[in-house]
């Protein structure tokens, strides 16, 4: 089973002086990193945001303003980017759905013990960017005609499907399904799955926004993977 984790780096023990001036930036900045941290709780509190990890989320309930979709393209890593690189989205969350297990951890999902996919939850302005637009975008990164895998990762638990949330979802992802089924690109049948949204578990922490956090570690896991090579030949270089 793939498991994504990066190296430890190693680096040479700092000076006597380094350790001091170390030591006199840790203290300096220590109190400011506290009041910030009860000034984060403090805003947790008030919009009653659970902090617990793995807790469900109420997907199908999006505001006005704010309208949600889910979608699994295998390495959630990976599919994150696409999204919030788009006008209109307003965050992407990485996760687990469609799965028959509460609160599923990263180890008991990617072991395939849980039926979940790893899949993305994107909130976005629906004024600004339309649900069609993020369909697009989902099928250029992904391989369509892959079955229980996308890339180097394998299992069901990486298969590519579209979680709709209500029947108006439901309708133009299999619309969009038939017009790429129509077009000819491709002769193998399209194997992307198209079913309701169960509950949407977020991933661990650290497993959010790791492109960003980890970018080099990241980098090597894609280009290794071989998702970008695999999605050319699929879409052509300006596909994805």
């Amino acid at each position: 089973m793939q498991q994504r984790r990066g190296a430890r780096v190693r680096t040479e023990g700092p000076t006597a002086a380094r350790l001091e001036e170390l030591t006199m930036t840790f203290l300096r900045h220590r109190r400011s990193r506290a009041i910030a941290a009860i000034g984060g709780l403090l805003m947790l509190a008030a919009i009653g945001v659970g902090a617990q990890t793995g807790t469900a989320q109420p997907a199908a309930k999006p505001s006005a303003q704010t309208a949600v979709a889910i979608f699994a393209g295998g390495c959630f890593w990976c599919m994150e980017p696409p999204f919030d690189k788009l006008p209109g989205v307003k965050s992407t969350t990485s996760g687990y759905v469609g799965g028959h297990v509460a609160n599923p951890t990263y180890e008991q999902v990617s072991a395939g013990r849980t039926g979940h996919a790893e899949a993305v939850l994107v909130r976005y302005d629906p004024a600004l960017v339309s649900y069609s637009k993020l369909l697009e975008v989902f099928w250029r990164n992904i391989d369509p005609l892959a079955v229980d895998r996308q890339f180097c990762d394998v299992g069901d638990q990486y298969r590519s499907a579209i979680f709709t949330l209500g029947a108006e979802q439901q309708r133009l992802a299999e619309a969009s399904k038939r017009n790429l089924e129509a077009s000819g690109r491709f002769k193998q049948p399209i194997a992307t799955q198209i079913v309701p949204a169960s509950e949407f578990y977020p991933a661990e922490e650290y497993h959010q926004d790791y492109y960003r956090r980890n970018p080099i570690r990241y980098k090597f896991y894609r280009y290794n993977c071989g998702r970008d090579q695999r999605l050319e030949q699929l879409w052509g270089a300006a596909g994805h």
